[in-house]
């Protein structure tokens, strides 16, 4: 069997289908037995020259039972264990997507997709397998072949030593090899983590590659990719292949011995001169040859199992040790003890000497000794260069990442304190990259209020001001997205990115250079709906253009993650370089494109 602190929790939970299918492989393991029993019989009877032939009638109705029997008990044994695995594979896959969702950012940043997809289906299907496959060659290899080899040694105990003095090789071997194949199987599944996450990426930048003419330069680097893949896996191949012949091999020389001496005993017997070996004189009838290559061959799917059991162990193993070392991931962000949960915000927002550096990078602060507060209802801009931190300032609030408590405050509360879920629960933030899902717009917009009418679908529409461009589709909010909403213009994207934020109606909204895509003229709607439709609430606007942010209460100015000013526009202009510098060059590129 296959043991791990993530695994043993289903086989209590699912003893019962356990206990019946092996009980019942048991039951079938013994009845099966009689068969070759009731075939020896027969020979013999014939062997005799009964001239009635009134044996072949009972014979055969115990032949029949005894089929019926096994029908009837392999079909309960697949349904109770292959059940089981099957609940066992989906209880791990719901734990791993439940972890998936717990886990921080930073994790996902260092982890690619391909090893994640991987774990979630090669490595799952690996241990669904040994746990339901796997059990039915234990059991068969235990029971069936003590239950053989006791029969064996029953009916000639020195022709049974010929038959098993082989067969201590496969036994020999197959834990030689057993952590050799663990370790072929884990480089095979590291070789298709790097080529699923070549693919993936090759598929998400296809536009980009497309755009600068590299698709024979990228098919060409998938091939390399692609044959260490082959490579991992003809070596696995082959160790597996070697290791199932020297198997079959045995079997073979085993079941030649068993028909060359056998026939020489019975031949000897019927000539009045039995063979003795080790004072034993071998006395066999044809029947009872018989008998005994059926319990041979009987044996032989045990000898099978023994031998498969540890090739797909070994893969069992480092598939289940993958799987855990994700399950035992670090969660970074999590509520703390005892939390207190933030209701009915007003939305104010506070920094205290804040201070944070990314987990990949903890020596390069992002954020430097930030102090300021944002009152509840306050429409606040956030500029600075590339790189000056405003996104990760913002992105403290959602607290996707850990920061030193005592710095960032939402209506008072410490959010290192407060439950994850409340503080995420007060906002509304509009990411960069506009991610949006495979779905309706309508859907899309909704996904923060699944309860949402339509009528408030279509409010959020128009305040994000992309109504009009949703009427113009076919099929309106019923317009598929696409993945990742690439049916959609880039503009189009941010506008229902907004509309969704909208939606949730948060004391608190966080927008992230949301209207970058879009024209002045849209630009100017959507700020204007902001300014009349969220007034008394919080909002934060970070921008890349002053244009955006010009009609403020008040902007945030960064320069390389340090506070440089927090005013209003006006005076901003006085006590700003940063600011000013922006402004200038704003209005200098108006000029240029002729626009003043």
């Amino acid at each position: 069997m296959l043991f791990g602190k993530y695994l043993n929790k289903f086989y209590k939970k699912y003893w019962y289908f356990f206990l019946i299918g092996i009980l019942m492989l048991i039951v079938i393991d013994y009845v099966q037995l009689f068969e070759p029993i009731f075939l020896g019989q027969l020979v013999d009877h014939l062997s005799e020259g009964d001239p009635k032939a009134s044996f072949v009638g009972p014979l055969c109705l115990k032949l029949i039972g005894i089929a019926a029997a096994m029908f009837v008990g392999r079909m309960v044994w697949r349904f109770t264990l292959f059940n089981a695995s099957q609940r066992i594979e989906s209880g791990l896959r719901r734990d791993m997507f439940s972890k998936s969702e717990r886990l921080a950012p930073g994790y996902y940043h260092a982890t690619k997709v391909g090893s994640i997809m991987s774990w979630f289906t090669t490595d799952l299907e690996t241990i669904e397998e040994f746990t339901g496959f796997g059990t039915v060659q234990l059991v068969d290899a235990l029971f069936l072949g003590i239950l053989v080899i006791v029969r064996m040694f029953i009916l000639d105990w020195v022709m049974t030593l010929f038959a098993l003095i082989p067969m201590t090789l496969i036994i020999v071997w197959g834990a030689l090899v057993e952590k050799f194949m663990a370790a072929k199987w884990e480089e095979r599944q590291e070789k298709y983590d790097r080529m699923y996450d070549f693919a993936q990426e090759n598929f998400t930048g296809i536009s980009v590659i497309k755009a600068f003419v590299k698709e024979t330069g990228e098919i060409r680097a998938f091939a390399k990719v692609a044959k260490k893949n082959k490579e991992a896996n003809i070596s696995y191949v082959r160790v597996s292949v070697i290791f199932d012949t020297l198997i079959e091999i045995i079997i073979a020389i085993i079941l030649s011995m068993i028909l060359g001496f056998g026939a020489w005993f019975v031949w000897a017997g019927l000539n009045g001169a039995p063979v003795v070996i080790f004072s034993h004189s071998v006395e066999l009838s044809a029947g009872q040859l018989i008998t005994f290559i059926g319990y041979f061959d009987t044996l032989i799917w045990p000898m099978i199992a023994l031998g498969s059991l540890f090739s797909m162990r070994g893969r069992a193993k480092a598939s289940l040790k993958r799987v855990t070392e994700f399950l035992d991931a670090t969660e970074d962000v999590k509520d703390p003890e005892d939390p207190e949960i933030l209701e009915n915000v007003k939305g104010d927002i506070e920094f205290r000497n804040c201070s944070f550096a990314y987990p990949s990078s903890p020596d390069v602060p992002v954020i430097d000794n930030v102090s300021l507060k944002i009152n509840a209802g306050e429409l606040i801009g956030v500029v600075g260069r590339v790189g000056s931190g405003k996104t990760t300032l913002m992105t403290l609030l959602s607290r996707l990442y850990n920061f030193d408590e005592g710095t960032v405050f939402i209506d008072g509360k410490d959010l290192m304190k407060c439950s994850l879920a409340s503080v995420r629960g007060a906002l509304a933030f509009v990411p960069q990259d506009n991610f949006l899902f495979s779905d309706t717009v309508g859907g899309n917009i909704a996904f923060s209020r699944t309860d949402a009418s339509k009528e408030s679908v279509s409010e959020a529409a128009e305040f994000a001001d992309v109504a009009d461009n949703i009427a113009s589709f076919t099929d309106g909010y019923d317009t598929l997205t696409g993945e990742r909403g690439v049916t959609l213009s880039g503009g189009q994207k941010q506008r229902v990115s907004l509309a969704r934020a909208y939606l949730k109606d948060s004391p608190i909204m966080i927008l992230d250079d949301s209207v970058s895509a879009v024209d002045v003229k849209t630009e100017e709607n959507i700020l204007e709906n902001i300014r009349t439709k969220r007034k008394g609430r919080t909002t934060v606007i970070i921008a890349s253009r002053v244009s955006s942010v010009a009609h403020a209460d008040r902007i945030i100015v960064l320069n390389g993650g340090r506070l440089e000013a927090f005013d209003t526009p006006e005076n901003l202009m006085k006590i700003s370089e940063t600011y000013a510098k922006m402004v200038y060059l704003q209005e200098l590129e108006k000029e240029v494109k002729g626009e003043v």
